[in-house]
């Protein structure tokens, strides 16, 4: 736990610190716009045309919404999916609104909920683009999914008296050191928060100790203990059937960065010996990368097929590339043994109760810091082991294709440990409707 330290900042010093970051964002926007739509998963005249929301302007006339929930990417929008679906549930006429910061997330939101809510890019966090977005918007609530503090977007709500609540609050180790050394300027930005909903001791005590005062601190634990799989394991005999791998054992590497697909060629090449029908599923975490690794399979030799070409698998057939949104969670239900990415490169891990909800037992590397609580229960009751290098890899992959019955055994202890800590997204509720309440009551003539 950090120590901590004075939350009394100067105003004269945070208007600076907030000035100054302005000024970043002015010179640096244009550059990053250029990026984004270079990484878009649209096509580039989509992503041109949806330029105008980093800029707090829409295209559309939709618009003011009781709930604006922010989530930055996939994994965000994962987290956040039951709530608003709780939400929707308790009230099917609540508008709600749901902004992301990549394309990949956008198209999540879309997959998901389609119609159900609006969508649209988050701006830049510039004091008038933020302005624009909640001028047209009018939340009655700002909810932001897990951790990004942007410091413009919070003091225009606040400005505004809009409250806001992150939710599912992670503050690992790293982030708060980042935010403390930065304290001038973000100091001031969490006093303007309304209420943190931790999904974590470790979480709740870093929030504290960056200055949060404690009644404004809730440890809702983590809801993504709460999701609720999109497949499951019937829907996976049918999906076997589709990509034509019925009988076959299966390994996926789920949101892979580089080197770790590297990593796992080699892996399948030194248990393909062994195991002769063993197939490799891998679905990088980013579109862009789609093309580096089919290229990365093909210098491996490995007969390849991509998704987005609706081919099925041969019995030849040694990777099978998912090269499009949205497939990971069917991937996992047709396969044997889940390895999950950002974890043998130094991303923290992504999250790997997908695979546990499915009975799938699963290897990480050692880089776990996103969700460390999540990893160190399963890993306590032997749904989830740690692989330090490619050796540990091979050695556990081997272990359990030799001993399917004990896989399937680990695979069901992490189904245990979903069902014990479920709640968070109940907890979760009763703050916002709690929130809701006392707006309201504020609001009475």
């Amino acid at each position: 736990m950090m120590q901590k330290h004075s939350t009394t900042i100067p105003r004269a010093i945070y208007t600076l610190s907030l000035i100054a970051y302005t000024l970043l964002w002015v010179v640096l926007s244009p550059l990053l716009a250029g990026v984004m739509l270079r990484r878009g998963n649209h096509s580039r005249l989509q992503e041109i045309k949806r330029l105008p929301e980093r800029f707090g302007f829409s295209p559309s006339q939709q618009e003011q919404s009781d709930y604006l929930f922010h989530c930055v990417s996939v994994g965000e929008v994962v987290a956040a999916t039951p709530l608003i679906r709780q939400l929707q549930a308790t009230d099917p006429n609540l508008r709600i609104t749901v902004t992301t910061t990549t394309a990949t997330g956008s198209q999540r939101v879309q997959d998901t909920f389609e119609d159900s809510v609006n969508h649209a890019y988050l701006p830049f966090d510039m004091p008038w683009t933020m302005s624009n977005m909640l001028k047209r918007i009018k939340p009655k609530q700002v909810v932001i999914v897990e951790v990004e503090l942007w410091p413009n977007m919070i003091r225009s709500c606040w400005c505004r008296n809009i409250p806001v609540t992150v939710v599912n609050g992670r503050m690992t180790d790293r982030s708060a050191s980042r935010y403390q050394k930065l304290r001038a300027l973000f100091t001031p930005t969490l006093t303007r928060i309304t209420r943190v909903c931790a999904q974590g001791q470790r979480d709740y005590d870093n929030y504290l100790a960056l200055g949060v005062v404690e009644g404004k601190l809730v440890l809702t634990n983590n809801m993504k203990f709460d999701l609720q799989p999109q497949s499951d394991k019937l829907l996976g005999k049918t999906l076997r059937e589709r990509y034509g791998v019925n009988g076959r054992p299966v390994i996926i590497g789920g949101s892979t960065h580089a080197p770790e697909e590297t990593l796992l060629l080699k892996t399948y090449g030194q248990l393909k010996a062994d195991f002769p029908d063993l197939l490799l599923v891998l679905v990088p975490r980013h579109p862009q990368r789609f093309d580096a690794v089919y290229q990365l399979c093909l210098q491996q030799q490995k007969d390849v097929i991509r998704t987005s070409q609706g081919d099925r698998c041969q019995s030849t057939t040694d990777v099978m590339l998912a090269d499009e949104m949205g497939m990971l969670s069917e991937l996992y239900a047709i396969s044997d043994i889940a390895f999950v990415g950002g974890s043998l490169c130094d991303r923290g891990g992504h999250n790997a109760l997908e695979p546990a909800q499915l009975g799938i037992p699963i290897v990480m590397g050692p880089s776990q810091y996103n969700n460390p609580q999540i990893c160190a229960e399963l890993e306590t009751s032997g749904a989830l082991a740690t692989a330090h290098d490619e050796d540990e890899l091979l050695t556990l992959c081997r272990h359990w294709l030799s001993h399917p019955e004990e896989a399937s055994d680990k695979g069901a202890a992490g189904q245990i440990i979903i069902a014990r800590n479920a709640g968070a997204v109940k907890a979760t509720l009763d703050v916002l409707q709690q929130q809701s309440r006392r707006e309201g009551a504020v609001n009475k003539p």
